[in-house]
């Protein structure tokens, strides 16, 4: 990981196209701003944890219904 040191005004520059800028540092709370492409995502990282949880969650309600399905289908080709 690399450790910067920043302060106000002052920019880090990611692949020529992303600037991260130090925009105010007030009682220890630091607020950045970010300048990238719109095709890049930026998240928080506990945002990316709710995410990643909601979407294995998402995953596994969709397996559910797809035994569910094939359970019924199965039940449909024994009465034919």
């Amino acid at each position: 990981m690399l450790v910067l040191s920043r302060k106000m005004d002052e920019e880090i520059i990611i692949d020529n196209n992303i600037v991260i800028k130090i925009i105010s540092i007030q009682n220890g709370i630091v607020k950045i701003g970010f300048d990238a492409p719109q095709d890049k995502v930026i998240l928080r990282g506990e945002l990316k944890a709710a995410i990643a949880g909601e979407n294995i969650k998402a995953s596994s309600d969709i397996t559910n219904e797809i035994d569910k399905l094939a359970t019924l289908g199965k039940i449909i080709n024994n009465k034919k």
